[in-house]
Protein backbone atom coordinates (compact mmCIF):
# COMPACT_ATOMS: atom_id res chain seq x y z
CA UNK A 1 0.00 0.00 0.00
CA UNK A 2 2.79 2.50 0.96
CA UNK A 3 4.56 1.74 -2.61
CA UNK A 4 1.54 2.77 -4.35
CA UNK A 5 1.18 6.08 -2.13
CA UNK A 6 4.90 6.65 -3.14
CA UNK A 7 4.63 5.26 -6.77
CA UNK A 8 3.42 8.26 -7.93
CA UNK A 9 6.13 10.68 -6.33
CA UNK A 10 9.12 8.58 -7.25
CA UNK A 11 7.52 9.00 -10.68
CA UNK A 12 7.49 12.51 -11.14
CA UNK A 13 11.25 12.85 -9.35
CA UNK A 14 12.33 10.20 -11.40
CA UNK A 15 10.85 12.51 -14.84
CA UNK A 16 12.27 15.90 -13.54
CA UNK A 17 15.50 14.14 -12.61
CA UNK A 18 16.70 12.33 -15.30
CA UNK A 19 13.90 13.73 -18.40
CA UNK A 20 14.53 17.16 -17.61
CA UNK A 21 18.26 16.47 -17.44
CA UNK A 22 18.34 14.77 -20.93
CA UNK A 23 16.87 17.51 -22.34
CA UNK A 24 20.19 18.93 -22.74
CA UNK A 25 21.42 16.31 -25.15
CA UNK A 26 18.44 15.24 -26.65
CA UNK A 27 18.35 19.43 -27.96
CA UNK A 28 22.40 18.66 -29.40
CA UNK A 29 20.73 15.69 -31.54
CA UNK A 30 18.15 18.06 -32.81
CA UNK A 31 19.84 20.83 -33.57
CA UNK A 32 22.38 18.79 -35.97
CA UNK A 33 19.49 18.43 -38.30
CA UNK A 34 16.55 20.95 -37.36
CA UNK A 35 17.43 25.08 -37.22
CA UNK A 36 17.00 26.06 -33.49
CA UNK A 37 14.04 27.98 -33.41
CA UNK A 38 12.19 25.26 -35.77
CA UNK A 39 13.10 22.61 -33.40
CA UNK A 40 11.91 24.36 -30.35
CA UNK A 41 9.16 25.87 -32.02
CA UNK A 42 7.75 22.37 -33.00
CA UNK A 43 8.80 20.77 -30.17
CA UNK A 44 6.22 23.03 -28.03
CA UNK A 45 3.17 23.32 -30.76
CA UNK A 46 3.11 20.18 -30.99
CA UNK A 47 3.38 19.42 -27.35
CA UNK A 48 0.77 22.06 -26.66
CA UNK A 49 -1.97 21.42 -29.46
CA UNK A 50 -1.80 17.67 -27.78
CA UNK A 51 -2.38 18.24 -24.36
CA UNK A 52 -5.12 21.33 -25.60
CA UNK A 53 -6.72 18.66 -27.39
CA UNK A 54 -6.74 16.32 -24.73
CA UNK A 55 -8.52 18.57 -22.26
CA UNK A 56 -10.93 19.63 -24.21
CA UNK A 57 -11.76 15.88 -25.70
CA UNK A 58 -12.27 15.34 -21.43
CA UNK A 59 -14.46 18.18 -21.38
CA UNK A 60 -11.99 21.00 -19.94
CA UNK A 61 -13.14 24.38 -20.88
CA UNK A 62 -10.63 27.28 -22.36
CA UNK A 63 -9.87 29.93 -19.11
CA UNK A 64 -11.69 33.44 -19.44
CA UNK A 65 -9.37 35.88 -21.40
CA UNK A 66 -7.32 37.20 -18.76
CA UNK A 67 -5.76 34.13 -17.34
CA UNK A 68 -5.80 32.78 -20.66
CA UNK A 69 -3.22 35.86 -21.47
CA UNK A 70 -1.39 35.35 -18.13
CA UNK A 71 -0.34 31.94 -19.27
CA UNK A 72 0.64 32.71 -22.75
CA UNK A 73 2.98 35.73 -21.42
CA UNK A 74 4.33 32.96 -19.46
CA UNK A 75 4.53 30.66 -22.03
CA UNK A 76 6.59 33.18 -24.28
CA UNK A 77 9.29 33.54 -20.97
CA UNK A 78 9.55 30.53 -19.98
CA UNK A 79 9.31 28.33 -23.01
CA UNK A 80 9.87 30.64 -26.24
CA UNK A 81 12.68 32.67 -24.07
CA UNK A 82 14.53 30.50 -21.62
CA UNK A 83 14.23 27.38 -23.25
CA UNK A 84 14.70 28.69 -27.17
CA UNK A 85 17.92 30.69 -26.43
CA UNK A 86 19.16 26.95 -24.63
CA UNK A 87 18.41 26.04 -28.16
CA UNK A 88 19.93 28.30 -30.17
CA UNK A 89 22.99 28.26 -28.04
CA UNK A 90 23.46 24.17 -28.41
CA UNK A 91 22.88 25.02 -31.84
CA UNK A 92 26.42 27.25 -32.10
CA UNK A 93 28.26 24.21 -30.55
CA UNK A 94 27.69 25.41 -26.60
CA UNK A 95 28.07 21.46 -25.15
CA UNK A 96 24.71 20.57 -24.19
CA UNK A 97 26.37 19.50 -20.26
CA UNK A 98 27.78 23.08 -20.19
CA UNK A 99 24.29 24.58 -21.13
CA UNK A 100 22.33 22.64 -18.48
CA UNK A 101 25.22 24.03 -16.09
CA UNK A 102 24.55 27.46 -16.68
CA UNK A 103 20.85 26.97 -16.55
CA UNK A 104 21.12 25.75 -13.10
CA UNK A 105 21.61 29.11 -12.04
CA UNK A 106 18.21 29.94 -12.60
CA UNK A 107 17.32 29.60 -9.00
CA UNK A 108 20.09 32.20 -8.30
CA UNK A 109 18.10 34.55 -10.22
CA UNK A 110 15.06 33.57 -9.15
CA UNK A 111 16.30 34.53 -5.74
CA UNK A 112 17.17 37.87 -6.84
CA UNK A 113 13.71 39.14 -8.51
CA UNK A 114 11.73 37.70 -5.35
CA UNK A 115 13.64 40.23 -3.56
CA UNK A 116 12.85 42.75 -6.05
CA UNK A 117 9.12 41.68 -5.47
CA UNK A 118 8.96 41.99 -1.74
CA UNK A 119 9.87 38.19 -0.71
CA UNK A 120 12.39 38.37 2.40
CA UNK A 121 15.94 36.93 1.63
CA UNK A 122 18.51 35.65 3.90
CA UNK A 123 22.40 36.33 4.10
CA UNK A 124 22.80 32.71 3.45
CA UNK A 125 20.77 33.01 0.25
CA UNK A 126 23.07 36.08 -0.66
CA UNK A 127 26.00 34.16 -0.09
CA UNK A 128 24.57 31.36 -2.16
CA UNK A 129 24.19 33.97 -5.19
CA UNK A 130 27.41 35.10 -4.96
CA UNK A 131 29.11 31.68 -5.13
CA UNK A 132 27.14 30.58 -7.83
CA UNK A 133 28.14 33.73 -9.72
CA UNK A 134 31.86 32.98 -8.94
CA UNK A 135 31.34 29.63 -10.60
CA UNK A 136 29.81 31.23 -14.02
CA UNK A 137 32.23 33.48 -14.02
CA UNK A 138 35.11 30.27 -13.91
CA UNK A 139 32.83 28.65 -16.61
CA UNK A 140 33.16 31.65 -18.91
CA UNK A 141 37.33 32.43 -18.31
CA UNK A 142 38.35 28.74 -19.19
CA UNK A 143 36.19 26.69 -21.04
CA UNK A 144 34.30 26.34 -24.04
CA UNK A 145 31.88 29.05 -23.78
CA UNK A 146 35.27 31.28 -23.10
CA UNK A 147 35.51 30.36 -27.18
CA UNK A 148 31.65 31.32 -27.71
CA UNK A 149 31.06 34.44 -25.66
CA UNK A 150 27.89 34.93 -27.55
CA UNK A 151 26.60 31.27 -26.92
CA UNK A 152 26.96 32.20 -23.32
CA UNK A 153 25.29 35.93 -22.94
CA UNK A 154 22.47 33.49 -25.08
CA UNK A 155 21.80 31.20 -22.40
CA UNK A 156 22.30 34.05 -19.75
CA UNK A 157 19.38 35.81 -21.27
CA UNK A 158 17.30 32.24 -21.06
CA UNK A 159 17.84 31.92 -17.61
CA UNK A 160 17.45 35.65 -16.60
CA UNK A 161 13.64 35.16 -18.48
CA UNK A 162 13.18 31.88 -17.16
CA UNK A 163 13.95 33.09 -13.41
CA UNK A 164 11.57 35.99 -13.71
CA UNK A 165 8.81 34.26 -15.50
CA UNK A 166 8.58 31.82 -12.59
CA UNK A 167 8.45 34.50 -9.63
CA UNK A 168 5.75 36.78 -11.66
CA UNK A 169 3.96 33.87 -13.13
CA UNK A 170 3.31 33.03 -8.93
CA UNK A 171 1.81 36.41 -8.51
CA UNK A 172 -0.67 36.08 -11.47
CA UNK A 173 -4.06 34.66 -12.21
CA UNK A 174 -3.13 31.56 -14.04
CA UNK A 175 -5.63 28.48 -15.62
CA UNK A 176 -6.19 25.81 -13.24
CA UNK A 177 -4.50 22.17 -13.60
CA UNK A 178 -2.49 21.12 -16.98
CA UNK A 179 -4.54 23.87 -19.14
CA UNK A 180 -2.21 26.37 -17.97
CA UNK A 181 0.67 23.99 -19.49
CA UNK A 182 -1.27 23.68 -22.38
CA UNK A 183 -1.50 27.34 -23.41
CA UNK A 184 2.03 27.92 -22.11
CA UNK A 185 3.40 25.52 -24.55
CA UNK A 186 1.31 26.34 -27.52
CA UNK A 187 1.90 30.21 -27.02
CA UNK A 188 5.59 29.35 -27.27
CA UNK A 189 5.37 27.07 -30.04
CA UNK A 190 3.62 30.06 -32.06
CA UNK A 191 6.35 32.42 -31.31
CA UNK A 192 8.87 30.42 -31.99
CA UNK A 193 7.83 29.29 -35.33
CA UNK A 194 7.47 33.03 -36.06
CA UNK A 195 10.98 33.90 -34.72
CA UNK A 196 11.73 31.15 -36.93
CA UNK A 197 9.69 32.32 -40.40
CA UNK A 198 11.34 36.27 -39.25
CA UNK A 199 15.26 34.48 -39.53
CA UNK A 200 14.62 32.54 -42.52
CA UNK A 201 15.12 29.20 -41.72
CA UNK A 202 14.99 26.46 -43.84
CA UNK A 203 15.13 22.52 -43.91
CA UNK A 204 18.23 22.12 -46.21
CA UNK A 205 17.20 18.08 -46.07
CA UNK A 206 14.35 16.10 -44.51
CA UNK A 207 15.61 15.40 -40.84
CA UNK A 208 16.69 11.78 -40.40
CA UNK A 209 14.93 9.62 -38.05
CA UNK A 210 17.10 10.58 -34.87
CA UNK A 211 16.13 14.58 -35.88
CA UNK A 212 12.06 13.61 -35.76
CA UNK A 213 12.59 11.29 -31.86
CA UNK A 214 14.54 14.00 -30.79
CA UNK A 215 11.35 15.87 -31.21
CA UNK A 216 8.86 13.24 -30.18
CA UNK A 217 11.10 12.67 -26.94
CA UNK A 218 11.42 16.33 -26.56
CA UNK A 219 7.56 17.56 -26.83
CA UNK A 220 6.33 14.00 -25.35
CA UNK A 221 8.90 13.23 -22.61
CA UNK A 222 10.59 16.95 -21.86
CA UNK A 223 7.37 18.72 -22.12
CA UNK A 224 3.42 17.04 -21.50
CA UNK A 225 4.84 14.59 -19.04
CA UNK A 226 8.16 16.50 -17.13
CA UNK A 227 5.80 19.35 -16.82
CA UNK A 228 2.91 18.11 -15.55
CA UNK A 229 5.40 16.26 -13.27
CA UNK A 230 6.63 19.49 -11.84
CA UNK A 231 2.81 20.65 -10.98
CA UNK A 232 2.19 17.46 -9.07
CA UNK A 233 5.90 18.16 -7.05
CA UNK A 234 4.70 21.76 -6.32
CA UNK A 235 1.47 20.50 -5.05
CA UNK A 236 2.24 17.68 -3.11
CA UNK A 237 5.76 18.06 -1.55
CA UNK A 238 7.78 20.72 0.04
CA UNK A 239 9.82 23.60 -2.79
CA UNK A 240 12.97 22.46 -1.36
CA UNK A 241 11.79 19.03 -3.27
CA UNK A 242 10.60 20.31 -6.25
CA UNK A 243 12.91 22.76 -6.97
CA UNK A 244 16.03 19.70 -6.42
CA UNK A 245 16.22 19.01 -10.34
CA UNK A 246 17.89 22.52 -10.66
CA UNK A 247 20.82 20.92 -9.07
CA UNK A 248 20.50 17.17 -10.05
CA UNK A 249 19.81 18.31 -13.92
CA UNK A 250 23.69 19.71 -14.62
CA UNK A 251 25.00 16.66 -13.54
CA UNK A 252 22.79 14.20 -15.58
CA UNK A 253 23.70 16.50 -18.85
CA UNK A 254 26.82 16.11 -17.99
CA UNK A 255 27.26 12.48 -17.85
CA UNK A 256 25.43 11.74 -20.69
CA UNK A 257 26.93 14.79 -22.69
CA UNK A 258 30.61 13.52 -21.91
CA UNK A 259 29.43 9.54 -22.02
CA UNK A 260 27.37 9.23 -25.16
CA UNK A 261 28.16 12.26 -27.11
CA UNK A 262 31.64 12.99 -26.93
CA UNK A 263 31.52 15.90 -25.59
CA UNK A 264 34.85 17.07 -23.08
CA UNK A 265 34.99 19.16 -20.06
CA UNK A 266 38.19 20.64 -18.86
CA UNK A 267 39.22 20.93 -14.89
CA UNK A 268 38.18 24.27 -14.90
CA UNK A 269 34.59 23.40 -15.93
CA UNK A 270 34.58 20.24 -13.74
CA UNK A 271 35.04 22.99 -10.94
CA UNK A 272 32.77 25.60 -12.16
CA UNK A 273 29.88 22.26 -12.15
CA UNK A 274 30.73 21.59 -8.51
CA UNK A 275 30.78 25.63 -7.48
CA UNK A 276 27.09 25.99 -9.20
CA UNK A 277 25.64 23.01 -8.10
CA UNK A 278 27.25 23.72 -4.32
CA UNK A 279 25.18 27.26 -4.40
CA UNK A 280 21.86 26.22 -5.79
CA UNK A 281 21.73 23.63 -3.03
CA UNK A 282 22.82 26.60 -0.53
CA UNK A 283 20.03 28.51 -1.93
CA UNK A 284 16.90 26.03 -2.43
CA UNK A 285 17.87 24.13 0.96
CA UNK A 286 19.96 26.44 3.11
CA UNK A 287 17.13 27.40 4.91
CA UNK A 288 15.83 23.95 6.04
CA UNK A 289 19.77 22.59 6.49
CA UNK A 290 20.21 26.09 8.69
CA UNK A 291 17.39 27.13 10.09
CA UNK A 292 16.91 31.05 11.06
CA UNK A 293 16.61 31.56 15.22
CA UNK A 294 13.69 32.23 16.46
CA UNK A 295 13.35 35.56 18.13
CA UNK A 296 12.56 35.67 21.45
CA UNK A 297 10.16 38.38 22.38
CA UNK A 298 9.64 39.27 26.39
CA UNK A 299 6.19 38.94 27.47
CA UNK A 300 6.27 42.66 28.77
CA UNK A 301 7.14 44.04 25.35
CA UNK A 302 3.83 42.67 23.67
CA UNK A 303 1.81 45.14 22.54
CA UNK A 304 -1.50 45.50 24.11
CA UNK A 305 -4.60 44.89 21.62
CA UNK A 306 -7.36 47.34 22.13
CA UNK A 307 -10.94 46.40 22.29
Amino acid sequence: MRFRQLLPLFSALFALYIIWGSTYFVIRIGVESWPPFMLAGVRFFFAGSLLLAFLLLRGHRLPPLRPLLNAALIGILLLAVGNGMVTVAEHQNVPSGIAAVVVASVPLFTLCFSYFFGIKTRGLEWAGIAIGLAGIVMLNSGGSLSGNPWGAVLIMIGSISWAFGSVYGSRITLPSGMMAGAIEMLAAGIVLLCASLLCGERLTAVPPLAGFLAVGYLALFGSIIAINAYMYLIRNVSPALATSYAYVNPVVAVLLGTGLGGERLTLIEWLSLATIVFAVVLVTLGKYLFPARAQVVPVGTKKRHSR
